[in-house]
């Protein structure tokens, strides 16, 4: 795919993976639709992509609420007529034994990072199919492959969009619109401080002793399979 002019779209897109990848597709000359819920946040990486020379545009969405996928679907129909990349960023953890979460904990999960997938996928698929051509690229995780203490509703959450990339792989079989389902190990992001509620103690104490992945790097695999 000819990523120069190319209209990326990439939830989660304020902190992390999708902060970095969008840095990383708009490098490469792609138009870059930041979406996620901090509007602040999400224009100050705009503003970087900008001064690199590069295009971004801004939507404030929030991926557990359908109604807001859809208006971030008309939106990006509206202002650029089409999609080429689909970027299933957004996601948020669920650290915890299992017996200590609570319904409401437990439901935000699957909210984010089943539903959201799920939503968006559904939302943008018909503008890739219109085209003939596109690439959904999922963030999985190995906690959908391997266990771990506290990883029971993330980990399942992961094997589920592990799952559904390879059924929606299957559906469009023939339609020249691809999906991948990539699945980094541990890497050190905004999103640990969110695991253990802001604790800066409790994220470093995970990678002690361990070179860990970075957004870069997983930036840097979004960009290539693309």
């Amino acid at each position: 795919m000819e990523l120069q002019g190319a209209i990326v779209v990439i939830t989660g897109a304020s902190s992390g993976f999708g902060e970095l990848a969008a840095l990383r597709f708009g490098r490469a000359g792609s138009t870059v639709v930041l979406a996620a819920r901090r509007a602040d946040r999400l224009e100050e990486v705009a503003r970087r992509i900008r001064e690199r020379g590069g295009t971004a545009d801004t939507v404030v969405c929030d991926v557990a609420d359908v109604a807001s996928i859809e208006a971030l679907a008309a939106t990006v129909r509206e202002r650029h007529g089409r999609i080429d990349v689909l970027v299933n960023n957004a996601g948020i953890p669920g650290g915890g034994r299992f017996d200590g979460l609570t319904a409401e904990q437990i439901e935000q999960v699957i909210r984010v990072n089943v539903l959201g997938v799920l939503q968006a996928t559904r939302a943008f698929l018909p503008m890739f199919l219109e085209r003939g051509r596109g690439h959904v690229v999922n963030i999985g995780s190995v906690a959908g492959e391997w266990p771990y203490p506290g990883g029971n509703v993330y980990g399942g959450t992961k094997a589920f969009v592990k799952q559904f990339a390879h059924n929606l792989r299957a559906d469009l079989l023939g339609t020249r619109v691809r999906v991948t389902n990539i699945e980094p190990g541990m890497a050190e992001t905004e999103f640990s401080l969110v695991r253990f509620q802001g604790d800066p103690e409790r994220s470093a104490k995970v990678y002690e002793g361990t070179e860990p992945l970075t957004a870069p790097d997983i930036a840097d695999i979004i960009w290539w399979v693309t």
